[in-house]
């Protein structure tokens, strides 16, 4: 039943944004068409994803769809698959309307049409893939998704910033695409099969396994944005349609998660080695995608780095539940997997709803430049509220959902250090762990500070500007998820255990319950209790008596305080930077002041990013400068073409001349 109930949601998002085509640029009537096409979808794909966990129909038998790989194609939905669907299916629906505030049609005929046509067909791929039994399904499910991202993240081509950040987007991807060819040809001469079947114990060389590794970490490493592999990340998020952006952040980054547990879980018992690259790998990424956030001025592209550094935590879950598969031992299985999964899930919904947050603020201020930002709590009282929720959220505070799953990971790592061979890189991943979390800490507030507190440095948003209802109902919809998640965890015991019991191919993990290694009562009930004291010295200040403010707000000292008189994103993080400036390297421009009454001027920094500005782009105008003596070949004259191929051919001919026989012939003679 829930193959053929996904095998629905899939056509309904691929047809999704054909309405759009057939009517004029600007129609409205087109894109409500559409949203209502994709919530549809999202019906049909997030009941499959509810009856695989919670109904007893049998779902053992495959949907073949053989026109997709010329013979039998696989697709069905397990409890790992369908625990991915539902970011894919919730996000699908819910971004496509908030779009129709955000990006409204008659407002962006020139794009619009482009961006819901791919909107649809980007949920579809990512559907299909995660459904995927079959390699070749799986490829075209994941090409289907690179290509539709591509168009998205270009949606304002006529931008050159767009333009630079889709190529770049381009070429990751299609990187990692040919990585994944590679990988399924070498599973196809190792099995004999493209299906995704589970090896048998010892049925492959060490070696061979380690191949399969870190071909697959490369390939879906690529697309999750793992560190150093996320170059193409912050500019394609910071770049495309807010909506976008969180539908990179929250959804397509996982499907790179997927594919990596996914393969993994075809091998019975992978060795210690791959828990250990995780681990390093994991906090890597965290450390660093959190001080590259830290840095930055454009709001959007904060939030990209803060993407890596999730990731990071997701892989540092998944690098404990591969350490307790290696050692047999399940609840170290458990512990990891819940954290890894639960945080796929947990950074789907509060990164989602923190970008849609910086929609709203750009839809309303026209900048994503954070130190021209300010004081739009006033203005935007929802937006400012959802915001603060997710910041909350995504630094792993109780009583939200990020403390929740970052709670599992910490547990499964201090399982490790008491009895587990790994238990030095166990104690560095902790450590790094909370370093993230206060660092993370230490950027929102930041950020919270100086986009919604203080003073407008706007003239022109002295008005309300909130965003209107379309918008504000994702935001509400993901808020609500983090704090029903953060506050009852133990309602998703049954969906974690059964989607981890499928990674592990482990039919005795569903006996297990998450409450036997984590104190979920307890933290539902302390979160019951704080929620109610936040609510309640909420209401306190809400009624009590309004005295006028005598001074501005951070007015720095000064008698007649301007709203440029406070501190900035900039300033505030600037000890920090100064910290980290040996992974920073900061490029500042400060200006030169003379005289008692000095012109105006302005102060600005710069963060090059780690892997694109400094490894990627250098060496390829490197290799430009070398290679440059070969455009005398190319001289754009049709008849010079011909003879380099005339001359190749000659070669070509000459090659297959048996010239060893022909000279062993003339010694014997």
């Amino acid at each position: 039943m829930s193959n053929y109930l996904v095998y629905i949601a899939i056509i309904l998002s691929v047809f999704s944004g054909i309405p759009s085509l057939l009517f004029p640029r600007g129609s409205v009537p087109a894109q409500r068409i559409a949203v209502t096409f994709m919530c549809l979808s999202g019906v049909f794909g997030l009941t499959a994803a509810f009856c695989t966990f919670f109904t007893n129909f049998p779902n053992d038998k495959l949907l073949n769809l053989p026109w997709l790989a010329m013979g039998p194609c696989y697709i069905g939905v397990d409890a790992l698959s369908a625990f991915f669907l539902i970011p894919v299916f919730l996000m699908g629906a819910l971004g496509s309307i908030y779009g129709l505030g955000y990006w409204a049609q008659d407002h962006h005929s020139y794009n619009s049409r482009k961006l819901i046509l791919f909107w649809g067909l980007l949920v579809a791929g990512m559907a299909l893939l995660v459904s995927s039994k079959h390699a070749m399904a799986f490829l075209l499910g994941w090409e289907l998704m690179a290509l539709s991202a591509f168009f998205l993240v270009t949606t304002e081509d006529e931008h050159g910033e767009c333009r630079e950040a889709g190529w770049i987007y381009l070429i990751a991807t299609h990187v990692g695409t040919l990585v994944l060819f590679a990988l399924f040809s070498l599973w196809r001469w190792s099995t004999g099969s493209y299906m995704f079947m589970p090896t048998a114990q010892h049925s492959m060389s060490f070696a061979l396994m380690n191949v399969f590794f870190f071909m697959a970490f490369i390939g879906f490493g690529l697309k999750a944005g793992v560190m150093p592999l996320h170059f193409w990340l912050p500019a394609a998020h910071a770049t495309a349609p807010s909506h976008v952006s969180a539908m990179l952040s929250g959804v397509v980054l996982k499907m790179g998660i997927y594919g990596l547990l996914r393969w993994i879980s075809l091998f019975p018992h992978p060795p210690y080695l791959w828990g250990t690259i995780l681990l390093i790998a994991g906090f890597v990424s965290g450390l660093l995608g959190v001080i590259f956030a830290i840095a930055q001025h454009d709001l959007k592209r904060l939030l990209a780095y803060h993407s890596v550094e999730n990731i990071g935590i997701i892989l540092m879950g998944l690098g404990v539940a591969v350490l307790g598969r290696a050692a047999n031992n399940p609840v170290l299985m458990v512990l990891g997997m819940a954290g890894c999964l639960l945080h796929v899930w947990n950074h789907s919904f509060f990164k989602s709803l923190l970008f849609l947050c910086a929609g709203s603020v750009v839809h309303c201020a026209h900048t994503r430049q954070i130190d021209k930002l300010g004081g739009l709590g006033k203005v935007m009282p929802w937006t400012a509220a959802f915001f603060l929720i997710g910041s909350v959220a995504i630094c792993g505070l109780p009583p939200l959902n990020g403390f929740i799953s970052e709670l599992f990971v910490y547990l499964g790592l201090f399982k490790i250090i008491i009895s587990h061979p790994n238990g030095l890189l166990a104690a560095a991943s902790v450590v790094a762990l909370a370093m993230i979390g206060a660092l993370a800490g230490a950027c929102f507030v930041k950020v919270y500070g100086a986009v919604f507190l203080g003073n407008s440095r706007n003239v022109n948003l002295d008005q309300k500007c909130e965003s209107p209802v379309s918008m504000r109902i994702p935001m509400i919809v993901f808020a609500s998820v983090c704090i029903i998640i953060g506050i009852f965890p133990f309602l998703f015991n049954s969906i974690l255990i059964q989607a981890i019991s499928v990674w592990s191919n482990i039919p005795e993990i569903k006996t297990l319950s998450l409450g036997e290694v984590a104190p979920l009562s307890a933290i539902s009930i302390l979160g019951v209790i704080l929620i109610s004291g936040i609510v309640f010295t909420a209401i306190l200040f809400k009624f009590r008596k309004n005295e006028k403010a005598e001074i501005g707000t951070w007015d720095c000292g000064y008698a007649m305080p301007s709203n440029k008189m406070q501190y900035t994103a900039s300033s505030f993080a600037d000890s920090l930077i100064i910290m980290f400036q040996w992974i920073l390297h900061p490029r500042e421009h400060k200006p030169h002041l003379t005289g008692y009454f000095p012109e105006s001027a302005a102060f600005n920094s710069h963060i090059n990013e780690l892997i694109l500005d400094r490894m990627l782009i250098p060496f390829s105008n490197i290799v430009k400068r070398c290679s440059g003596w070969f455009h005398r070949f190319q001289q754009g004259l049709i008849q010079h073409y011909i003879l380099y191929i005339c001359i190749t051919l000659f070669l070509l001919m000459c090659a297959q001349i048996p010239i060893r026989e022909i000279v062993h012939s003339w010694f014997i003679h």
